[in-house]
This record gives structure tokens, sequence and C-alpha cells, in this order.
């Protein structure tokens, strides 16, 4: 990511030097150039400044650009430290005292200053001093967020107002959030990827507030776009794919409108394209099971279509290794649900022993269903679990399931399902009047 004529990049002007250590030599170079990659990582290393410099200049670029720097200079060894978690390891690196090295210092660290020294370091870091108020925030040192202030610009002021958007969340102010954070994308033109992040989380905090799924879908699509090429942010771009994804799977379901599946689903795939299980386990987990659901709802059309039903099984599985009932209960329970469903209605060679896999897993999943808790949800699984067993000729529990089915839902007058239930009931009545009268005869 190039600066151009229409982006220029300014420096900070040096600290102001200390009277007894004499003055600075002649021709010092700044201590930062702008825009600064902040806030595109995550916590510390993405509030990390990057002093100026040729040495560092690529790297600078290639953090801007939401890429790792390859190699890192030595000069931001603490930085790539900090990139592997090491918090100790970085703050060792941080070797000088210049205004630059104190303020990273203070982000890997927050608590080693007191007030007065903070604040004397907000007043040397100059267009950047709100990033001081910025890392209190976040790290917990104040309980306000910062000011805007009238005269910040830039990736500075993308990250107060990206502050005060956190504060509106907790104070349970959505709108007022997604209009911060909005704004704050629009503050980092000059930092796409921290625009696009800003633009991913105005999304999410937009949708919970109920806003119309056309504008979570361009949000997320215009995110997506600025984080085009981000290779060092693999697991926030596989958020924004999963996030639109179901983005795309909640509309369908609503307008009913099977065709919108067909847009979620690429973007499932690209999910499972940027993370592996042993980097990001939920996400991993949650594509492959949002996948499989996708595929379960897509209308079969033509006989290869019954492919899908393979491909949706080996991705509940897949799910299911990260999902338990200890660590993920609801998620488990959902995912069981559908991995027998699919065992019930995929063709097989092995279709008995995938009935009586179907059968076992709706016994596990009314164990954590139960008539307290989600009774209706539980009457499902039973209906499910009796239309198996009926299908395997295991008339007795078949019926003992279908009936207390049946009775939750008529407890709930839930008539449709009150129907289908009996219409199994009665299958089942006729197949043990067949099998009588062949016995019979």
């Amino acid at each position: 990511m190039a600066d151009g004529p229409s982006n220029p990049t300014t420096t900070l002007a040096p600290a102001r030097p200390d009277p007894a250590a004499g003055a600075p030599a002649s021709g010092a170079e700044p201590q930062a150039s702008r825009p600064q990659p902040v806030g595109a990582f995550p916590l510390p290393a993405g509030y990390l400044l990057v002093p100026a410099g040729p040495d560092t200049e690529p790297a600078r670029r290639a953090l801007l650009a939401g890429q790792v720097p390859d190699p890192w200079p030595p000069r931001l060894r603490a930085h790539e430290l900090a990139m592997a978690d090491n918090r100790d390891g970085a703050l060792a690196a941080l070797s000088g005292d210049d205004v630059v090295t104190r303020f990273n210092r203070f982000v890997l660290d927050p608590d080693a200053l007191d007030d007065d020294a903070v604040a004397g370091l907000r007043s040397e870091l100059g267009g950047l001093a709100p990033l001081v108020d910025v890392v209190s925030f976040v790290l917990g040192r104040r309980d306000i967020p910062p000011a805007s202030d009238p005269g910040g610009a830039g990736e500075v002021a993308a990250l107060v107002l990206s502050a005060q958007a956190a504060h509106a969340v907790s104070a349970g102010e959505q709108d007022v959030a997604t209009r911060l954070l909005e704004e704050s994308a629009t503050a980092a033109e000059q930092a796409p990827v921290l625009a696009g992040l800003m633009l991913g989380a105005a999304a999410s905090v937009g949708q919970d507030a109920g806003e119309p799924a056309e504008q979570t879908i361009d949000r997320l699509q215009r995110a997506l776009r600025a984080l085009d090429g981000a290779d060092g942010l693999r697991a926030g771009r596989a958020e924004l794919h999963l996030a639109l994804g179901g983005a795309f799977h909640a509309r369908a379901q609503a307008e009913e409108r099977p065709d919108l599946l067909a847009e979620a689903i690429p973007h499932y795939h690209s999910t499972l394209q940027l993370v592996l299980s042993t980097e990001s386990p939920e996400l991993w987990a949650s594509a492959h099971a949002d996948l499989a659901a996708a595929y379960l709802t897509m209308p079969m059309t033509e006989a290869s279509d019954q492919l899908r039903l393979g491909v949706a099984v080996q991705s509940l599985r897949n799910a299911l290794k990260i999902f338990t009932p200890q660590s993920h209960p609801q998620r488990w329970a959902s995912t069981q649900l559908n991995l027998a469903n699919s065992l019930v209605y995929t063709p097989s060679t092995h279709q008995a022993d995938n009935l009586v896999e179907a059968v076992e897993i709706y016994d596990a999943v009314l164990e954590v269903r139960n008539r307290e808790s989600d009774p209706i949800g539980r009457a499902r699984v039973l209906a499910n679990q009796g239309n198996v067993l009926a299908h395997l000729g295991m008339f007795a529990p078949a019926k003992a399931a279908l009936y207390e089915a049946r009775f939750i839902f008529e407890e709930f007058d839930d008539q449709e399902s009150v129907r289908s239930v009996r219409g199994v009931l009665d299958e089942v009545a006729r197949q043990q009047t067949l099998i009588k009268s062949e016995e019979q005869g």
C-alpha cells in the first residue's frame, strides 16, 4: 500500500530534548511517520507505533496493508515478539528513551507509569497524543472514552471514534455505536485495513440492533474489499466471510429465497480456506456447521444434488470435533440434530446403520433438551426420533416418542406439528396391521 500524492506521509516531531543531554544532532529523524498501522492487528501489537526511518518504512507500509513484514527489521524486534504474544520479550527489546519507545512500553505495560508520567507522554506525542487516551480506555486505566479532537484526523481519529463506539455498546446504545463506527471507517480513509475492520464492527453491531439484512450485507462486502490482500489478518477476514455467509443465509430464510443460499456458501468456503482448526477452532467449526446447514436447506432439483448431503455430513462431523456438550452446548445440540437429520436422508449403502446412529444422536440430544428448558425443541427431536424408529421397525419405542411429542405440541397448541405426528402414528398403525396380517396369513 503506497502513499501517493493524495496520501501524504506525515511525521511526528521529535520529543522535547532533555537540557542535560545536550542538543539533538543536526538532521535528527522524526520519531514516527503517518499513517500508523494502529488498530489493524490484535492487542497489544496492534497499538504499537512504528518508529520512522528508512529501515522501518517497508515494515510500516506492510503493516498498514495488513501484512506481516518478512523479514522484520531489527528495530522492530519488539513488534515481532508482541505479534507472537511474547509480551515480556517485547518489553525487554524496547530500549531507549525516545517518545515512540516510551509509548510502546506503555502499551505493553500500562500500569508501569503513574498519571503524571502518562500526561507527560501525551504532551510529547503531538498529533498522536489521543492514542494515549485510547490505550488507557481500552486497557482499563480509565472508564470514559476519549473525546474527539476537533483537529484530529486519520487513523488516530478513527480509533478515538472506535473507543467511543465500544462505550456506546456497553451502554446499550447500538444505534449510536453503529454511527460512530461508520464515522471511524470514513476517518481511516488513509488506512484502508483499519477502515475495513471498523465497517465489519459496524455490521455486527447493526445486525444485533436489528438493522435490515441488506445494510449488514453491504457493510460486510465493503469491509472485505478493504481487507483484500491483508494476508496477516486471515482470522479477521475469515470472521467477515463467516458473518457475510450468515447474513445471506438469514436473509434466505427470512425472505424464503433459497437462491440466496448460493451467495452464502462461497463465504463459508472462504472461511475454511483462511483458517485451520488448530488456529481458530471455534471459527473453523462454525463455518463447517453453517456450510452444512446451507447445503441441507438448499432445494434438491437434480440427482447430483444429493452429493451435497454427503458433504454436509462430513462438515457436521468436523464441527463436532470442536463443539462438545461441555464447551458449546447449544451449538453441539443443533449440530448433532443436523447430523442426525442428514443421516436419515442421505442415500447410502449402509442406510440401516445411519438410521441407528441417528437414533443414538437423538437420544444424546434429548438428555440436554428437557421439558423445562426447551419443550418445543424436545418435542421436535422426539418426533424425528419416532419417525426413524418407525423406519427401523421398532414400533413400540417409536410410538412412545411420538406420543410424548404429540402431547407437548398439543400443550403449546402447535396444531401443524400435531397433525404431522398423528400422520406418522397412523402410518405406524398401518404397518403393524400389515405385519399381523402377514403373520396370520
